[in-house]
């Protein structure tokens, strides 16, 4: 039987020790090798996929997406749950707050979106209108209950090229558009988990107010301050997530995906 659960660490979220039995794997793709960790929360086994290494060594726009998302599909992986930490464009969600994204807006430029892109794997179209899994979401949702941090019901993600943070007139007009977190990292995780066929939810950590609305200059450091500050309650909140999803997906995210080779 595969590894049915995941969990992608994003910037603050590289220790896999909230697993235990690990071990580390090494997942040859067509798309390059991935190495992570798998260990047993609550009897099951779940792979531990720290996004930028697990040193924070690769930069936004250079990780490997595709590897990343093949793998997990490789191993046998159905349901995946991401942390990402992010900016916000709106007063509402402050640093320290979580927001269970439910839409994003992509402005990547140079990264490769989609497995489909002719050839072997054909040329395919993948519904949107729900961009992350509603069944992870309502776990998610029903998790935050036992959380002492407000967690906030759907957000739109802007996701940007990175790795600079973003200016004040950008964030203005991430505003206008509606948007109300803007991170680095999103997509195309978030598009080719779907095109891979696996469920997919996202919880973001705010921990920064954006350029123009934060009353000092951004920098990493601050995010990973404000990161160390509530890992506890992230990684309480992906827990208490993972052993609640439903072993039966009852969602549509297997079945909007093209026949995607691995």
């Amino acid at each position: 039987m595969g590894i049915r659960l995941a969990i992608i660490g994003g910037t603050g979220v590289y220790d896999p020790r909230i697993l235990s039995d690990l071990r580390e794997e090494e997942v040859r793709t067509a798309y390059g090798d991935v190495r992570l960790r798998v260990g047993t929360y609550e009897g099951e086994e779940v792979a531990f996929l720290p996004r930028h290494g697990a040193k924070h060594s690769v930069p936004p726009h250079l990780i490997n997406y595709r590897a990343n998302i093949a793998a997990l599909k490789l191993l046998g992986v159905e349901r995946v749950i991401a942390t990402t930490a992010v900016g916000s464009t709106t007063l509402e969600m402050k640093p320290g707050d979580c927001v269970v994204v439910d839409q994003f807006i992509d402005f990547t430029k140079n990264r490769v979106g989609t497995f489909f892109e002719g050839g072997e794997q054909g040329v395919v179209h993948t519904d949107f209108t729900e961009p992350y899994c509603p069944e992870c979401r309502k776990v998610m949702k029903q998790a935050a209950a036992d959380l002492p941090v407000v967690v906030h019901d759907g957000g739109c993600y802007v996701c940007t090229e990175g790795p600079r943070f973003e200016t004040p007139a950008e964030i203005r007009m991430f505003q206008k558009l509606g948007g109300d977190l803007v991170g680095m990292t999103n997509v195309p995780e978030v598009t080719l988990a779907r095109e891979a066929g696996l469920c997919y939810a996202t919880v973001s950590m705010v921990t920064n107010f954006g350029a123009g609305i934060s009353l000092t200059p951004l920098t990493h450091e601050e995010v990973l301050e404000v990161m160390a500050q509530n890992s506890e309650n992230l990684k309480r909140f992906v827990m208490g997530t993972l052993p609640n999803l439903p072993r039966e997906r009852g969602c549509t995210c297997g079945h909007s995906a093209g026949a995607l080779k691995v």
